[in-house]
């Protein structure tokens, strides 16, 4: 029997260009460094191996993301440390704090710190301990040292840059076998995030990583024990990314952290490069991984009233690629074009929606341009679902321990007038409540506002949204009236006598001015006001819009989007619905369902009757049927009927319904 060659082939070499970057990378580094790798990314056993595909990582992070390469030998298991490099961080960076707690410790300095350090983390957690350091006998440490929103202290910068970031391989976590995670990532000693990498030349992909996870990282080892060590794991192959924040065997929930690729799942062809490679090239890199441990990592915390008993429950939300990639697109445009600009985010069901509004909301509260002048005085809020309202306070608060950062709108106009004039940095409130403002706006100065709208629709664009947008723009109540001068004087004839006439009756901002003598429900009113409020009012200079929605209708992409190649418009950024049910995160409805028909029978009472509009009384009695609240009962009773039916050729059924 012939034996099969592991080496490619010329053909496959061709099929497989991520085979390339390894060697290149080998070719340009020095040859001290060459000498040592070289010879094992060119042998024929190891190209189609794991360890080619790590070493390129490896070698990656080294050379363009900040990292140093460590020695695995270095971890404690006991202590789920890289001590040597806590201390080494404690020491250099916080002199001062070193030599306080040296005097009260002594000689036993090293290992005391360490165990203070162990517990906090044990209790509190690694990510509040690297966002917020810890205390021993008064004296304060820092763990981590994040980049400023501003450079106008350049001492905090000079702290950023002595970070110390290594990876490290092959990395034996336990004290009870020699199981090894294939790298760690570790920030001032602490590890931060394990990867275990699979080569689709051996047969393996992150299903198997997975597995590996499942079956041998036990999470009772401090590397993988939830939130205390390491905050993410990451399986990788060189198509595929999936993370996880809690390992819990085989109940561990994996998530996609992938590009998408032609709006479906997966990861784009990259040229000469593993479709993976934005992970390291892109994400873990020094300025990219400190951002999102300070800025997206969020602890988020669940009370239950269960039994009479509070039940808490905590999930350790790390950003899915999207929402990774949305608000940072955002906020970048934002930062170089300031205010004035609308951004449609057309996210779909199952994206995650509210983590990517909170995480935007704290980014343009905080954002800065080159100048180091904040570009938005105010981020504002418009929701009506009180889980947001309750996120976004605790993910706020995480971010940064102050009082007032986040005021919640639930007392009126005259509570959200005086947020706006105090300079609140995020606001939460509902539409409605924007057209009673305007008598409060008349001392508001003239100011920045980024408005975050929650599941954008055709409404957004009506007429409370033109009212939110004159109240905001205006800056003064004499240009506020001026603005609704201008926009009855836009009217025809017939209808600008009447809306000065309705003005001048009821003052001069009056909403039946916009709503009077129409024959349509207020669902075809508020649509038809889109077109009237883009051309009426346009963008403002001082307005940003960041409108959220999973379905835009065209009015709203006309309104909050911007123009396409095409020459339509299309959101400034895409979660599409396919990718959505490819990855899992809703169902597809149109691959199964069933169809249900109704019939009736119209006939005229009086055959001859003119009054009687066949086509109006089939419509009526249409609308009648299918609103009835018979109708849905009965269908329901239908589906049921024919399902219980269905499952008992299979030897099940439904329990029987009370009802």
């Amino acid at each position: 029997m012939r034996q099969q060659s592991v080496f490619p082939s010329p053909k496959q070499k061709a099929g497989h260009s991520f085979l390339r970057p390894a060697l290149e990378q080998h070719k340009q580094r020095p040859t001290a460094t060459r000498s040592k790798t070289l010879s094992t990314v060119n042998s024929p056993s190891s190209i189609t191996s794991e360890a080619s595909f790590e070493t390129a990582i490896v070698a990656s992070l080294t050379e363009n993301g900040g990292y140093e390469q460590g020695q695995a030998a270095d971890y404690d298991p006991e202590t789920g440390l890289f001590r040597n490099e806590v201390l080494a961080f404690l020491q250099s960076t916080q002199p001062s704090a070193w030599e306080r707690i040296r005097s009260v410790h002594g000689a036993d300095t090293e290992t005391r710190l360490i165990q203070r350090l162990c517990r906090e983390m044990d209790l509190r957690g690694s990510l509040d301990v690297l966002r917020n350091g810890f205390t021993d006998y008064g004296v304060k440490f820092r763990m981590a040292c994040f980049q400023p929103e501003s450079g106008l202290n350049p001492d905090t910068i000079a702290l950023y840059e002595q970070n110390r970031l290594k990876v490290y391989r092959q990395v034996s976590y336990s004290g009870k076998n020699r199981n090894s995670v294939d790298l760690v990532l570790c920030l001032n000693g602490l590890p931060v995030a394990t990867l275990e990498l699979k080569n689709q030349f051996t047969g393996q992909n992150t299903q198997h990583a997975k597995r590996q996870y499942a079956t041998t990282r036990d999470r009772r080892e401090l590397l993988f024990a939830f939130k205390k060590r390491a905050l993410v794991h990451f399986a990788v192959d060189t198509d595929e990314v999936y993370m996880t924040t809690r390992i819990e065997g085989r109940k561990t929930c994996w998530l996609p952290f992938n590009k998408g690729h032609n709006h479906g799942k997966g990861n784009p062809p990259a040229e000469n490069n593993y479709r993976t490679a934005y992970l390291w090239q892109e994400i873990l890199t020094k300025d990219s991984w400190l951002e999102i441990i300070k800025r997206f990592i969020h602890l988020q915390v669940d009370e239950k009233e269960i039994a009479g008993r509070t039940v808490t429950t905590e999930k350790l939300i790390f950003p899915r690629f999207h929402q990774l990639d949305a608000v940072r697109k955002i906020t970048a445009h934002a930062r170089e074009h300031g205010a004035g600009h609308n951004y449609l985010i057309q996210h779909s069901a199952g994206s995650g929606k509210s983590n990517s509004i909170a995480w935007l909301a704290y980014r343009l509260a905080s954002l800065h341009n080159a100048a180091d002048e904040r570009i938005f005085d105010a981020v504002i809020i418009v929701t009506d679902r009180r889980v947001l309202d309750q996120q976004l306070q605790s993910t706020v608060y995480q971010f940064e321990h102050k009082t007032g950062v986040v005021q919640r709108i639930d007392k009126g106009s005259t509570q959200l007038a005086q947020a706006l004039q105090s300079c609140v940095p995020l606001i939460i409130t509902t539409l409605q409540k924007f057209p009673f403002i305007l008598d409060a706006a008349k001392d508001l100065p003239d100011r920045r506002y980024a408005v975050i709208i929650d599941e954008a629709h055709s409404s957004q664009g009506g007429e409370a949204s033109k009212k939110m947008k004159e109240v905001l723009a205006a800056t003064s109540f004499e240009g506020l009236k001026a603005s609704q001068e201008r926009d009855i004087s836009d009217r025809s004839g017939s209808e600008q006598e009447a809306a000065w006439e309705t003005a001048e009756a009821g003052g001069l901002y009056n909403a039946d001015t916009y709503c009077a003598d129409t024959d349509y429900d207020p669902e075809d009113e508020i649509r038809e006001m889109v077109e009237q409020s883009c051309k009426a009012r346009g963008r403002q200079q001082n307005l940003s819009f960041f409108a959220f929605t999973a379905t835009p209708k065209y009015k709203t992409l006309a309104v909050f989007g911007q123009e396409g190649e095409s020459g339509k418009p299309q959101p400034f950024h895409l979660y599409s619905m396919r990718q959505a049910i490819e990855e899992g995160f809703i169902l597809d409805v149109l691959a199964n369902y069933t169809t249900y028909s109704l019939f009736f029978k119209l006939s005229k009472a009086i055959e001859d009757d003119p009054e009687m509009n066949k086509k109006k009384a089939a419509q009526a009695i249409g609308r009648f049927v299918s609103l009835h609240p018979h109708n849905p009962a009965i269908q329901s009773v239908i589906f049921f009927q024919y399902e219980n039916s269905a499952m008992k050729n299979f030897g099940h059924s439904y329990p029987a319904s009370s009802n």
